[in-house]
């Protein structure tokens, strides 16, 4: 009845709300009784008949993408950092696999972990956008909050893979719906959505894997807010994967205090003083009433997988370059100079316009544009500190011009435009567009293209081949695994 009430509030009342002015001259507060509880039933009452076949395909792409990545961020600078860290707590020994490495923690702990490695290396998954107001790839990346958690709490409970599917797309849809609903203000005044609204996401998938009730999964909702969290200016550093991390970690806690009667707020979403208000200063309750798996977000809009390690808004420009570089057969000492445009959300967080270390490069237009001009590639082994240092590499970068465009601006936040523009020593003007990379659901990947770069990730973590094929055959076949533990098996050296 509350779900139904509150469907129709919505669609009488939805997001212009955000723009009506109160009786103080300032935007009314959406009203929307009765949207956390709603979630809650949601999680509560999802099963695995739920699940389109195409909807847990891909998810399973997502799924081993993030495994690939996470064995690729036990190899990183903040792996030994984040070893060192755990040992420092005197924890005993859990059930639960910190990937890439032969610690088992509680699942608290090994979710954290996992989370910072998926999100070491900027090359998750990303969610996109359905309006224009608000920015592609930058709502949140969907995977790294919600798998490591449910990951975790299935390994140590001895779950199947059915269990882990069904958990793993109940916290993704939440979190994404969620991202859809708050004001864009969230983000654009510094929030890093993937740390304060993944928490949501790894609430929702350790409740369904509890089997809490309706009243608990909404306690469980208004814990995890208050554990997630994150700020845009730590892009480029270590922080930024401890973001995704600590959004990981807060769905285990969420969910084990509430099952132990924890209480907090039960409309942490809707009321006054609360996430959206507090977090957005508004939000749109249409993007989640009734919304919730009508349609899952995996399928429509869908997410995108990373064809490249570093942040989304630059990949379509990096296509384009490659296509620009292979076309025309283009060689470093041929580039007078290259000018990209892009809208003002992407220069915003594209701010690292003359990086000296990886992490920063991650987050430079110019360095990944300079280094396809290089090296005619851009995977792993090209965002090194040692290699964004090199002499020719910072020379390149100062040729590469990154403004905003007046025209990607006109075509909205919703598309990654990018405009590109190569001046050459023989006088030649080469042009090119793209709004959209390999690896969106314009282009998407297949299951076979996402094993392939999971093959990368596990070749520069150098795990077994074989134990790498493992991963891919499980994933591939989870609905059908008994006991995800043969999957942790792969995951791990012993």
């Amino acid at each position: 009845m509350i779900r139904r009430n509150l469907i129709k509030a919505a669609l009488a009342s939805p997001a212009l709300a955000l723009a009506a002015p109160g009786p103080s001259g300032k935007a009314a507060f959406p009203q929307s009784p009765g949207l956390t509880r709603s979630v809650a039933e949601f999680i509560v009452a999802a099963r695995p008949e739920d699940l389109s076949p195409e909807l847990v395909a891909l998810g399973k792409k997502s799924m081993l993408d993030g495994f690939g990545l996470a064995l690729a961020g036990s190899v990183s600078a903040l792996s030994p950092l984040l070893q060192r860290y755990l040992s420092s707590l005197g924890l005993g020994p859990g059930r639960a696999s910190i990937i890439g490495t032969p610690l088992k923690v509680a699942p608290r702990f090994a979710a954290f972990a996992n989370g910072v490695f998926i999100h070491a290396d900027d090359y998750d998954d990303t969610q996109l956008s359905v309006a224009k107001d608000r920015i592609y790839g930058l709502l949140t990346h969907p995977t790294v909050p919600v798998l490591p958690p449910a990951f975790a709490q299935v390994e140590a409970g001895g779950g199947s893979g059915r269990d882990l599917l069904l958990a793993y797309q109940v916290g993704v849809e939440v979190e994404c719906k969620i991202a859809e609903a708050i004001s864009p203000r969230h983000y654009g005044d510094g929030f890093h959505t993937t740390g304060t609204i993944g928490a949501f996401g790894s609430a929702a998938a350790c409740a369904k894997l509890r089997g809490l009730d309706v009243t608990q999964t909404a306690r469980a909702l208004g814990i995890a807010a208050c554990e997630g969290g994150g700020y845009r200016n730590n892009f480029g550093s270590m922080t930024k994967p401890f973001h995704a991390g600590r959004a990981a970690e807060a769905g285990p806690v969420a969910a084990d205090l509430a099952a132990l009667g924890w209480t907090a707020s039960e409309a942490i979403l809707e009321s006054p003083l609360a996430f959206f208000q507090a977090a957005g200063g508004g939000y749109d309750p249409s993007a989640i009433a009734g919304k919730l798996g009508k349609p899952w977000t995996l399928v429509q809009p869908g997410v995108s997988i990373k064809p490249h390690p570093s942040g989304s808004l630059t990949h379509p420009a990096m296509g384009e370059m490659m296509r620009l570089i292979r076309e025309n057969d283009l060689k470093p000492e041929q580039i007078e100079k290259v000018e990209v445009g892009g809208n003002h959300g992407m220069t915003t967080s594209l701010f690292h316009h003359r990086p000296k270390t990886a992490l920063e490069a991650k987050f430079s237009m110019e360095f990944c544009m300079a280094i396809l001009l290089l090296e005619r590639k851009a995977g792993l082994a090209e965002f090194t500190d040692a290699v964004v240092q090199r002499p020719d590499v910072q020379a390149m970068i100062g040729r590469v011009e990154f403004t905003v465009s007046p025209e990607a601006e006109v075509a909205g936040f919703d598309k990654m435009t990018s405009i590109l523009r190569l001046r050459l020593k023989d006088g030649r003007v080469l042009s090119g567009r793209a709004q959209f990379a390999k690896g969106s659901p314009s282009n998407p990947m297949s299951y076979d293209e996402a094993a392939d770069k999971f093959r990368g990730c596990a070749a520069f973590a150098r795990w077994p081949a074989e134990k790498a094929e493992a991963v891919v055959a499980a994933v591939r076949a989870l609905e059908d695994l008994p006991d995800v533990r043969r999957l942790t098996a792969a995951l791990s050296p012993a």
